[in-house]
């Protein structure tokens, strides 16, 4: 009948606490499972490898939201994959975060009157160390908190000698296969981190500028242009027109003046010009802008660099050594005073980007760096999607994965930063460029002329290594065949593009053409409760070890899973983590209720024929909801396998069964026996069912219950195929008679308590072995020698006879029951208005037809059956 029975150990306990007390249980029971190894991975083992990386959160971060989501998604996966026999690998560790962290310890060094620049290059990396000793990983702390079961014996950090060792060997690799090359190019730089940044660290905001139209040339050759940042005027080195537009053919060709300069520039025709837009010409300044970048090229323009790092003017002239914004202003106001603006917007309300960082505006900036060709690895990441070998969930995110990856343009790789991976290329004294492998030598000292590359990699191309590097790679471990490829990367959308296409390209290089993991599993961003994005400056920003510490890290982990549909954002509020410390509560109050009243899992289950149909129903409900929670976790379906597990938990097994079951265990006897066994195995697969989401109270819980070591190890729950449909109907009866007549007496304002005479028809249906059950959960008392039937309910084929002489509302039951007649003629009258209609009949398919034949069968019955109860009503 079932699979699910454990190997019983002797003597579990029967006592709770009255009380679930979160902050009592949590620390001491992970650092339990922590010391007996239960999260550890073992490559020599037999079982079958499962995987995930956890997204390695920055060194310099604390615990957020979206941490606090992920992780317990991943945590979901991993515990249930354990369970099920599998050697499961959850690798911990964190990001060096070069511009994050470079700017903690500067501003550290600040607070001393010093910079970076003060202690010098190695000497600054030194004290960039002795911060991560003293203060760097907070974050591991806060996992702990939460529960996540990483194999913390593996923490990697990305710039620990093992995965530096892996960084430097496929630099050299890429940089040998001609897939890294140093050119220049516009990037996005950031004036106060003085470094170039990647697209993911650009945020975007709507900014108050202005928009000023600008007359270039002099009598019938003049051209209008439109700008943002009129300072980048000064390094204009053409006006671009379309080569179809009428109104520019006959300056196409003819060179302009350019105002407040010396300079003279050509009028070329390019068809990036979208000749709709705004006056059809566009300054070109391809020093400064990417797509100005790209004219350049096609028409050989120079590119004059008009600004330094710090983002001052250096042109020759009056505006030399002004900041850009104080260029700005001066600028216009000489064009003005030339006659030269045509108009002027403020505000003119545009995008702009600012570093994430510093929030300092991104300045687009011609630059020499190195760059990773990926051309032939993007297509490699592209395809792997495309023939199957890699899934992406849910499937609708694989066209924005394929926009990305198909149109990607070559990736910035180096950062003007001392915290990081230098680059292993060195310079002679003679032009050399030399790059350096992990096991090679320098080829020549300082003193003989040579200099390594100042910069430092991004970020992002060490977290690219991050499935295999963690693994030991380049060496062949053993670790490396066991668990790579890794089975399923769990991440948010967001970072589709910036992480996750640069792990598929680099593992399919890296690992000879095998992909980094089997599936992506994307989930969306945490929001608050009404749907807006979680910030300071909103002040709707959450700290998760507050309602950790007010509600249980379980109940924190409930509500981020009950929320987590595929791919879509997640709303959270206060009130929904204070509802899911009431389902902790509630699980652990039934249990407790279960354990007093004998609940057991000692021996095997009774024969089905010992068994009440209660009993075979709850079991029968049970074996349902397992193949229900695994097809759902296998679709990464979180919310709908945790909403599942709820309504099970709380409306099947605790609000029902364990009700049904209390007048069996009053009646004693042989029965009760049955019961208590089954209530035992129910409560023992229901914990191991949640144990995955909430790990804690199920931990106390399943190892009072059993006596079992933990049930982290236990085993995980399988479907045995029993079925009774009959005891789900039977029961699903019972429930109704329950609900009609609890309906009824809160309709006539009865106190849940109040005691009231009924007689029960049952003779003849599946209820009448109920009718002790029925009576205690009813509160209805036998009937008397002066029993007057007041109101009569018949339901499911029963009928039930209430007195409620003296305390039922003639007038408001008639009323309700009209009201209820009304809605069921409605409902009569527009099915036979669908079934009547000929041309519906005609398209609409059978089992729609047959639907509404349904709707109209049980709205008659429902007119018959009121009509009735209101003919018994007493006369007025």
């Amino acid at each position: 009948m079932t699979e699910n029975a454990q190997q019983q150990p002797p003597a579990p306990s029967t006592e709770l606490p009255t009380q679930y007390a979160p902050a009592d249980v949590e620390g001491p029971l992970y650092e339990r499972w922590v010391e007996r190894g239960y999260f550890e991975a073992d490559e020599k083992s037999d079982k079958p490898p499962y995987t995930i990386v956890i997204p390695p959160p920055n060194v310099t971060g604390s615990l957020h939201l979206g941490h606090a989501f992920e992780h317990t998604l991943i945590d979901a996966l991993t515990r249930r994959k354990r369970m099920q026999g599998f050697e499961t690998l959850w690798q911990p560790g964190m990001d060096h975060a070069g511009i994050a962290t470079q700017n903690v310890v500067e501003r550290e060094l600040g607070k001393e009157g010093k910079s970076r620049h003060d202690l010098g290059r190695d000497a600054f990396v030194e004290r960039v160390w002795q911060w991560k000793a003293e203060s760097g990983g907070q974050i591991s702390g806060q996992m702990r908190r939460l529960g996540d079961a990483v194999a913390w014996s593996r923490e990697r950090f990305t710039m620990d000698e093992g995965l530096s060792q892996a960084v430097q060997t496929i630099f050299k690799r890429l940089y040998d296969d001609e897939l890294i090359y140093r050119a220049e190019r516009i990037i996005n730089w950031c004036p106060r981190c003085l470094t170039a940044i990647s697209d993911i660290e650009v945020e975007y905001q709507d900014d108050d500028g202005e928009l000023v139209s600008i007359k270039y040339g002099e009598g019938d050759e003049t051209v209008v242009v439109a700008t943002t940042r009129a300072e980048t005027m000064l390094g204009d080195t053409a006006v671009a027109v379309h080569p179809d537009d009428e109104r520019y053919k006959h300056l196409v060709g003819k060179r302009i003046k350019l105002p407040l300069t010396d300079r003279s520039i050509p009028v070329v025709a390019d068809e990036h010009v979208d000749p709709e837009f705004g006056t059809g010409a566009v300054k070109v300044t391809p020093a400064h802008d990417p797509n100005d970048f790209e004219i350049g090229r096609r028409h050989d323009l120079p590119a004059i660099t008009v600004m330094d790092e710090h983002a001052v003017i250096t042109v020759h002239g009056p505006f030399q050594g002004q900041d850009r914004f104080e260029a700005r202003s001066a600028i216009v106001a000489a064009l003005r005073a030339e006659g030269r603006i045509v108009s002027e917007k403020r505000p003119y309300v545009h995008s702009v980007g600012h570093c994430s960082r510093c929030k300092t505006t991104v300045e687009p900036r011609l630059s020499m760096q190195w760059w990773v060709k990926v051309g032939p690895l993007a297509k490699a990441a592209g395809d792997a999607v495309r023939d199957g070998r890699v899934k992406i969930h849910p499937q609708e995110m694989e066209k924005r994965y394929f926009d990305w990856v198909d149109n990607l343009h070559d990736w910035c790789i180096s950062r003007q930063l001392w915290w990081g991976h230098r680059i292993p290329v060195w310079y002679g004294p003679n032009g050399e460029v030399v790059c350096v492998g992990p096991d090679e030598q320098p080829p020549g000292t300082e003193a003989e002329g040579w200099k390594q590359d100042t910069d430092v990699l991004d970020t992002w191309f060490s977290s690219g290594l991050w499935p295999f590097s963690t693994l030991g790679w380049p060496e062949q471990t053993e670790s490396l065949a066991k668990f790579y490829p890794n089975s399923v990367l769990v991440t948010g959308y967001d970072i589709l593009f910036f992480w996750v296409a640069r792990m598929m390209m680099f593992g399919l290089y890296a690992m000879d053409g095998t992909p980094p993991f089997h599936t992506i599993a994307l989930h969306g961003m945490v929001r608050d409760q009404f749907g807006k994005k979680m910030s300071k400056s909103f002040g709707n920003a959450v700290n998760p070890l507050d309602w950790m510490d007010k509600y249980g890290s379980d109940a924190l982990r409930f509500t981020l899973a009950r929320g987590a549909n595929p791919g879509v954002d997640v709303p959270i509020g206060e009130d929904w983590v204070q509802g899911s410390r009431n389902f902790a509560n509630k699980i652990w109050n039934a249990t407790r209720f279960a354990l007093m009243n004998g609940a057991t899992v000692e021996g095997p289950l009774p024969d089905a024929s010992e068994m009440s149909s209660t009993d075979r129903w709850i079991l029968s409900r049970l074996n349902s909801v397992v193949a229900e929670v695994d097809a759902l976790y296998e679709d990464y379906q979180f919310a709908k396998l945790s909403d599942a597990l709820f309504h099970f938990a709380w409306d099947e097994v605790f609000d029902w069964y364990v009700e049904l079951s209390k007048t069996t265990f009053q009646a004693g006897g042989a029965a009760a026996k049955v019961s208590r066994r089954v209530l035992g195995e129910v409560l023992d697969v229901t914990l191991r069912l949640l144990h995955p989401v909430v790990p804690f109270v199920t931990e106390t819980l399943w190892t009072t219950l059993t006596g079992g070591e933990s049930v982290v190890i236990a085993e995980w729950p399988k479907d045995s195929g029993f079925r009774d449909t009959a005891a789900e109907k039977e029961i699903e009866s019972l429930q109704s008679v329950i609900t009609e007549v609890r309906r009824f007496r809160a309709d006539q304002g009865l106190q849940p308590g109040q005691r009231v005479p009924a007689r029960l028809a049952l003779d003849g249906t599946a209820l009448a072995p109920h009718e002790a059950a029925i009576r205690q959960l009813l509160r209805l008392q036998p009937e008397g020698e002066a029993f007057t039937a007041t109101a009569t309910l018949p339901v499911a084929g029963a009928e039930v006879a209430l007195d409620l002489s003296g305390t039922i509302d003639v007038a408001a039951e008639r009323k309700r029951l009209a009201k209820d007649l009304a809605a069921a003629e409605k409902e009569k009258a527009q099915a036979t208005a669908k079934l009547g209609n000929e041309a519906f009949l005609a398209k609409a398919p059978d089992n729609v037809v047959d639907k509404i034949r349904g709707r109209l069968a049980k709205a008659d019955e429902d007119i018959a059956r009121i009509q009735a109860q209101l003919d018994r009503l007493p006369q007025q």
